[in-house]
């Protein structure tokens, strides 16, 4: 007896819940909830991001001295400066500015 596997796939731009059965108000509830979760996590990379590049400019390193000093590659410096949030989790983020000496704190509120 085999194991069999069904993979389903949304269109893009598609309601995930909406596709998963949830109703029409749910499905709109759920996704706007999601979306603005997404939406504060992108704006904190891109403030650690911020902190990250204003740090290489006022040191004026090329993105080569940046990576070695971050334990990095140079292509993640550069996305790095080039705010490419999807390619960082907020934990890597906060590592790499610990290493230049800029501790993270948070405040929750």
């Amino acid at each position: 007896m085999g194991v069999y596997l069904f993979r389903a796939r949304a269109k893009a731009g598609a309601n995930l819940f909406a596709e998963l059965g949830f109703t029409p108000d749910e499905a709109r509830r759920y996704q706007a909830e999601s979306q603005a979760l997404i939406d504060q996590t992108v704006v904190l990379k891109e403030q650690l991001m911020n902190e990250l590049a204003s740090w290489i400019e006022a040191h004026e390193l090329r993105q080569s001295d940046a990576a070695a000093i971050l334990h990095v590659t140079r292509p993640r410096v550069s996305d790095v400066v080039n705010k490419k949030t999807s390619k960082f989790t907020i934990d890597t983020l906060v590592a790499m500015l610990a290493r230049i000496g800029k501790p993270v704190t948070m405040v929750v509120g």
